[in-house]
């Protein structure tokens, strides 16, 4: 990471514009170390990874997704495009995809999946794992949650991992025939919507962080929306709502899963 650097009285000072750009990186490399990215091999080039999809870390061995949304995960990501020191990367032992996923039926739901890893995740200082909600719990309308992930912006995949806060806009508005109507079932969650802030290709499969009952919770993957017009107004990003399947996800991983958000990296 490098800021540009003015000469003030003798004095190196960083510009006000750096500074501020260097606390929201440290912010977002800081606060989000639950977030993954993954990576596909290059067909030619198998040894160059490219970033497709994002997921949570939800154990030392787990990463939550999206079924449309399966490869190498990079761990610790912040700059897509350099490597940090802060990034470290694992296989993928097995996948496990919802077995009522239908990829051509996507307003079918069900759009979830558990990769176990080839080896365990370890804590470095930039890999946190996230917390599940409980069992059917349900956001209020407007209430404030978070998306984060590379996809996107202006057509292009930007560097770094980007943060923006979306409203979570109630059932039975999202499904109003003026949203998304009957594509969206009540496994799912809506978030957004306002024309100007979304989810977008590249964000799939990242979380939806929601501060609820005093923690950070993942309630939602990103699943669908509109693309390329991802800021179409009155069409805000799906997500899979994680607290309608968290059953599944505990049969699937034998309740190995950080239903507790306990410290496993301090205790290493």
């Amino acid at each position: 990471m490098t800021i540009n650097v003015k000469i003030q009285y003798g004095l190196f000072l960083p510009s006000f514009t750096d500074i501020f750009v260097l606390f929201m990186d440290l912010l977002l490399l800081c606060y989000h170390l639950l977030q993954v990215s993954l990576q596909m091999a290059d067909v030619y080039y198998p040894e160059y990874f490219s970033h497709i999809c994002g997921g949570t870390l939800i154990s030392p061995n787990w990463v939550m997704t999206a079924a449309h949304s399966i490869y190498r995960v990079a761990l610790g990501e912040h700059n897509l495009f350099e490597l940090d020191g802060t990034e470290y990367f694992v296989g993928v032992d097995k996948i496990f995809i919802h077995e009522d996923w239908d990829f051509t039926k996507l307003g079918n739901g069900n759009d979830i999946a558990l990769l176990r890893l080839s080896e365990s995740a370890y804590y470095n200082g930039f890999v946190e794992t996230g917390r599940l909600p409980s069992e059917g719990d349900i956001l209020p309308n407007n209430y404030p949650c978070y998306i984060t992930g590379w996809g996107l912006m202006n057509g292009n995949i930007p560097a770094r991992l980007q943060e923006v806060m979306l409203p979570v806009v109630d059932h039975a508005i999202c499904s109003r025939n003026d949203w998304w109507g009957s594509q969206v079932k009540e496994t799912m969650v809506c978030a957004g919507g306002d024309g100007m802030r979304a989810g977008c290709s590249g964000d799939s499969g990242g979380p939806l962080q929601c501060y609820r009952n005093g923690l950070w919770e993942i309630h939602g993957v990103v699943s669908f929306g509109i693309v390329p017009f991802c800021n179409t107004y009155q069409k805000p990003t799906v997500f899979t709502r994680v607290s309608a399947y968290i059953n599944w996800l505990y049969n699937v991983s034998s309740s190995t899963i950080n239903c507790l958000n306990v410290s496993w990296m301090y205790s290493m």
